[in-house]
């Protein structure tokens, strides 16, 4: 639609100002009196021509290589013009010498082949331009659908790998007829409703992503024993901001993963803060089981594909170990600056 409407505003621009400049040009005042047929003949002509280029687009033909249909359009153009410049003299004309005549020819031809050069540049010129704004947008689609099906493969890819995490800990507690099995199959069932609530939207407040995390770490608590400790503090400065969701659960998962221990105390820290448009989050654990050598961590892989899609430029995450410590730091500038 946009598209149609700038074409609309370029074609007015021709027809009202562009080329009524242009034919002032010529001794308008003189041609109405001497040779009005030829001049109203002359103004069809620039007109058809132009709108011919406009309908046919030899600039779009050029892109899907058609050049057999440009050279005959050319032709065709060509053919007409040539036909143009051996209009019929006036009488006015036919009363002067022979070299005055062909003065006049001479001069009439120029003029047909210059409007003729006029238009047939500067309808490419448009063309062309239209042909690179539609190729530009067509790139930027088909770049936003590829973006957003790569953020579906993402979040399919993790919620598997919670839910697999969290069924192990259900099964636990049902094997050892634990008296929290109930509660922790309360808040998996809030957890499974937050997941698939969430599915289809793009961004949710603060709180609701927060509390999720909140109804994991719970869910955590319940299976683990005195040995693990677990942090997990708050500074938000506005609570309603929006997230896409499921944001933060794979750092969360990992730190429960491989930071806890049923034998040596331990404690997993998770902290979020946000001032203003700047969110950190970070998660420390002390490294209680290592990843096996033949299992790929795509989990934080996809997680800062994942970012680098919704973030441009406007995140950054570390990872890494330091005596013994895991730490992760993820830094989101949440608007653009």
């Amino acid at each position: 639609m946009k598209h149609t409407r700038i074409a609309r505003y370029v074609d007015l621009l021709f027809c009202l100002v562009i080329m009524p400049l242009v034919i002032t040009l010529l001794p308008v005042d003189r041609w109405i009196v001497h040779r009005p047929a030829f001049l109203l003949t002359l103004v069809v002509y620039i007109y058809g021509l132009y709108f011919v280029y406009r309908r046919v687009r030899p600039a779009h033909l050029f892109l899907q290589r058609k050049y057999l249909r440009i050279v005959l359009l050319i032709l065709v153009l060509a053919v007409v013009t040539k036909l143009l410049t051996h209009f019929p003299m006036s009488e006015n004309d036919a009363a002067l010498d022979p070299g005055q005549q062909i003065a006049r020819h001479n001069m009439r031809t120029q003029t047909i082949w210059f409007f003729f050069l006029v238009v047939t540049g500067f309808s490419l010129a448009i063309e062309l331009t239209f042909e690179l704004f539609h190729q530009i947008l067509s790139r930027q689609e088909l770049e936003a659908e590829k973006n957003k099906a790569e953020l579906a493969l993402y979040k399919a890819q993790i919620n598997p790998h919670f839910l697999f995490n969290t069924l192990n800990t259900l099964y636990a507690l049902t094997l050892s007829k634990s008296d929290r099995a109930e509660s922790a199959f309360v808040k998996f069932s809030n957890i499974l409703h937050y997941m698939y609530a969430q599915a289809d939207r793009e961004l949710i407040p603060l709180c609701e992503e927060w509390e999720y995390i909140r109804q994991y770490v719970d869910l955590q608590r319940l299976r683990l024993n005195n040995h693990t400790r677990i942090e997990l503090t708050e500074e938000i400065d506005n609570d309603r901001v929006l997230v896409p969701p499921m944001l933060f659960i794979t750092f969360v998962e990992n730190a429960f993963k491989y930071g806890v221990s049923s034998e040596t105390d331990c404690t997993i820290r998770i902290s979020l803060q946000l001032r203003g448009s700047e969110l950190v989050f970070r998660t420390e654990n002390a490294i209680m089981r290592r990843r096996e050598e033949s299992q790929p961590g795509i989990g934080i892989e996809n997680c800062r594909k994942r970012l680098q899609l919704l973030f441009p430029g406007r995140f950054e995450l570390a990872t890494g170990e330091r005596d013994g410590i895991y730490r992760v730091r993820l830094v989101i500038q949440l608007h653009k600056s």
